[in-house]
């Protein structure tokens, strides 16, 4: 009954600017965790970082002071600022449900 969406499938800022991706998100619990992940070819996809919603929302592992993240009953956002063309990537986002 989980499920993570896209909000949309390509963004093509420019250097130097910032970007802000979405992904919507369902599911009926209250704790859970959104993870933003980096995917180059040909490499594992790498943790970003990981924020809490719903009850859990005071939760965050945010390492790199580039990335910020906001996420409400529905949504996350990843914001990336200062890009520059390493950042080129697939970003995937997903969902983490802890059951008490």
């Amino acid at each position: 009954d989980n499920s993570v969406t896209p909000d949309k499938e390509e963004y093509t800022p420019t250097e130097g600017s910032s970007v802000s991706l979405s992904c919507t998100y369902d599911t009926s619990s209250d704790n859970i965790l959104l993870y933003w992940y980096r995917h180059y070819s040909n490499q594992a996809p790498q943790l970003l970082l990981y924020k809490g919603a719903r009850s859990w929302s005071s939760i965050d592992h945010i390492p790199d002071e580039r990335y910020t993240s906001t996420t409400s009953s529905k949504s996350t956002e990843l914001v990336i600022t200062s890009l520059t063309l390493a950042d080129t990537a697939l970003y995937y986002c997903a969902l983490r449900v802890y059951t008490q």
